[in-house]
């Protein structure tokens, strides 16, 4: 018998971790066991052919609200051209309604519900035997002559390590890629728009097994292994003990892999904060749910969160400046009207993460919001993603004002590109974050920004535009943020007309004079010590600047901290580090003091 494995990613750089558990717990019944990937990208007619290409008996096929839909196309088109293939669905996509989709979908023969490894093993068993009778199969729907029979729930897995790793032998496929990595299942949490509320508490695996399984991932080279958990810290030496070991593992690795975890930032108590202090700068994520701080909110998705905790915990980690930090918010939340997103959105903006992911409600099958959708008047359509078009505390309208400002926050907020001109702009001309991008929304609205792609130089000329015609008071410091901010993020940049200045100097004998000063090289740029000015020039960037503008930006951009003093800045470039790829240095009498 021979059996496909298969799923679409959302991305080609994405790895399926669900069907590779599902071989990994199924090799010793049959060699004849294959996994292939495609993705959402792909036409639906050329992954039908290379499915059918490989002539099984049996495709599986991992089901999301990102590609259910993709997946019941190819599905049907392979019943069409082989009928006695027998095709399974599982994932979270089927496991709550699986008796409706059997009678929808007639080429459907199997749907697994629930944890899926020893469903699948036994169900295969009895197809190798030609065996039909499916009723001990614990966790699997299926047909019965006529009719469409549930069987019993399969209890969930106690021990994990059951499960043989799925990252044992030849790992090169993973080289450069994204891997989806658990150390845990379940969560201790019951937040209602969630489906791991639906299975109560947090298993875990062996530490032994999690370091193993790091250990080689790491020595594959990939590029992220993004830890699915729930609650990556929920249990607080556990947690410790895999960063510990990762950190240990990296020492002498030269490849640049990111650990991205999703944790609970008030549970990060003092010992994890001082670890946390000295972990290799980029070499971890955190993306932490904060979902909203409208308490109300909070007590009906029945969220534990000490919203003051988490606020001190994020300002000491971004204080570290080692460690990005993704902070969540959910528009559409019963209780959350626009006023209230409002206030929630400034309070987590206002943290400073490095990137606030805006996203919207998704009434997930068998959620419990879902179960009680009528409560809170939620609308949508009821097909993937199942997004929350409106509810009783918000419309239609508001909702699509906040898709536009998550875009802006996007492409904006998001990026450090922009970081010191919208601070800039929030604290001399706003009440608070949100009052700007709704206003940013409206002017991009009206130009018709939004219906276009834009360039990196473009948006630097929107927000420029911006400015001159919606705030247009200190236009000059505006721009020579809006110049640093261009500088920073651009190696040796090519600045746009619009910054530069019309009595411009050259200084090039003077940024050679500088660079080929040894002291100067040990004071400011160590580590391009015994390098010769011609390689260094490449990596570094000198522009004059109309006042101090490091020490303004330091005194939080305040109009009445400005130094006005011509400063030169020297921008040293790094683009291999994770996070601080540039460093601002004030040289300005070193610089003007250099032999030409």
């Amino acid at each position: 018998m021979k059996i496909l494995l298969t799923t679409l990613n959302s991305k080609f750089i994405h790895s399926s971790l669900s069907i590779r558990y599902l071989k990994s717990y199924c090799e010793n019944i049959s060699p004849n066991l294959m996994v292939k990937e495609y993705t959402i990208n792909q036409n639906t007619d050329f992954i039908t052919g290379e499915i059918f290409k490989q002539d099984c008996d049996v495709v599986a096929f991992s089901c999301y609200i990102w590609n259910i839909e993709n997946t019941l196309e190819i599905a049907e088109r392979l019943k069409v051209v082989k009928p006695d293939i027998k095709i399974i669905f599982g994932g979270p996509e089927v496991s709550f309604d699986g008796v409706d989709i059997l009678k929808q979908y007639s080429f459907i023969d199997f749907i697994i519900f629930g944890e899926g490894e020893q469903t699948f093993k036994e169900l295969l068993i009895k197809l190798d035997n030609g065996d039909s009778d499916y009723i001990g199969v614990k966790g699997l729907i299926y047909r019965y002559h006529d009719s469409i029979i549930q069987n019993d729930d399969r209890p969930v897995t106690s021990n994990l390590d059951d499960i043989p790793s799925p990252f044992e032998g030849n790992l090169d496929e993973y080289k450069n890629r994204i891997v989806y990595y658990e150390s845990s299942r379940g969560c201790p949490f019951n937040c209602k728009f969630c489906l791991s509320s639906t299975i109560k508490g947090v298993r875990f695996f062996s530490i032994d097994r999690v370091k193993r399984d790091l250990k080689l991932l790491i020595k594959a080279g990939v590029k992220q292994v993004k830890f699915v958990d729930r609650t990556f810290n929920a249990k607080k030496e556990y947690a410790l003990e895999v960063m510990q070991h990762i950190i240990k593992e990296m020492k002498n690795n030269k490849r640049i892999i990111n650990f991205h975890f999703e944790v609970t930032a008030h549970l990060l108590d003092k010992e994890i904060l001082e670890f946390l202090k000295d972990v290799p700068e980029g070499l971890f994520q955190f993306e932490i749910g904060v979902q909203s701080t409208n308490p109300e909110t909070i007590k009906s998705i029945d969220r534990n969160t000490d919203i003051e905790r988490l606020r001190e915990v994020v300002q000491i980690i971004r204080g570290y400046g080692n460690i990005h930090q993704h902070l969540d918010l959910i528009a559409g939340l019963p209780y959350e009207g626009f006023k209230t997103f409002k206030k929630s959105f400034d309070d987590v903006y206002n943290m400073e993460p490095d990137k606030l992911q805006l996203g919207f409600l998704k009434l997930l099958k068998g959620s419990d919001l879902r179960i009680k959708m009528d409560r809170y008047g939620f609308k949508f359509l009821n097909k993937p993603p199942y997004e929350v078009l409106e509810n009783d505390y918000i419309s239609y309208d508001e909702m699509l004002k906040l898709k536009l400002i998550e875009d802006l926050v996007e492409k904006y907020g998001n990026e450090s590109n922009f970081r010191n001109s919208i601070r800039f702009i929030i604290k001399n001309n706003y009440n608070g974050p949100f009052d700007f991008y709704e206003d940013f929304s409206i002017y991009w609205e009206s130009n018709e920004y939004h219906t276009r792609a834009h360039s990196n130089n473009s948006l630097y000329k929107i927000i420029y535009d911006f400015y001159v015609s919606k705030i247009s008071d200190n236009i000059e410091i505006f721009k020579e943020i809006l110049k640093f901010d261009f500088i920073y993020n651009n190696k040796n940049p090519n600045l746009p007309e619009y910054l530069l200045e019309t009595d411009r100097i050259d200084m090039k004998k003077k940024k050679h004079s500088f660079l080929k000063d040894e002291k100067n090289i040990i004071k400011y740029l160590p580590a391009f010590k015994g390098k010769t000015a011609k390689q260094i020039i490449k990596e570094v960037y000198f522009h004059k600047f109309k006042f101090n503008i490091l020490e303004y930006i330091y005194e939080d951009y305040g109009i009445g901290n400005i130094l006005e003093e011509e400063t030169i800045v020297l921008f040293a470039y790094d683009v291999n580090k994770a996070i601080n790829k540039c460093i601002p240095i004030v040289v300005t009498n070193d610089f003007l003091n250099s032999e030409e």
